[in-house]
């Protein structure tokens, strides 16, 4: 689990910008392609990556999570994408459309991402819901 005290830690908890528009998440795609070197993608509840992506896995995990997102998120708006610096992102957290939790915080804390995109190696977010087999097998889809 993550420990409360690493860097990780505290950037995760740390302040982030919204991405409401499709086209503002465009952007950010644009600007993580950009600069593909040194990212990790993680999925909660799964094995922690040991490397960095490489570019092209980058821009396959960027297309295939953008399709997902836009499929299954039947609104006119993102809103379930956050980064922490939307110039310079170093930590973006994308969120699940088909399991978003509640706005209120009646679940007892901070609902955590699905996915995680981050310069930082990550550690083990923690999340009391079990993984759902589908997301299971769209990630093992995509890096076996």
């Amino acid at each position: 689990m993550t420990e409360p005290n690493s860097e990780f830690a505290r950037r995760l908890s740390g302040r982030f910008f919204g991405i409401i528009r499709w086209q503002d998440l465009d952007a950010l795609w644009l600007r993580v392609a950009a600069e593909p070197e040194g990212w990790y993608a993680t999925l909660a509840g799964a094995a922690l990556p040991e490397t960095p992506l490489t570019a092209d896995a980058l821009t396959h995990f960027i297309a295939e999570v953008d399709s997902l997102l836009r499929r299954e998120h039947e609104q006119d708006y993102c809103g379930i994408v956050y980064a922490d610096d939307l110039e310079t992102p170093g930590l973006i957290k994308i969120y699940d459309p088909n399991n978003l939790g509640s706005s209120c915080g009646m679940r007892g804390g901070a609902y955590p991402p699905r996915w995680l995109l981050s310069r930082l190696r990550p550690e083990q977010i923690a999340d009391a819901d079990p993984l759902p087999n589908a997301r299971r097998r769209w990630w093992q889809a995509l890096f076996g």
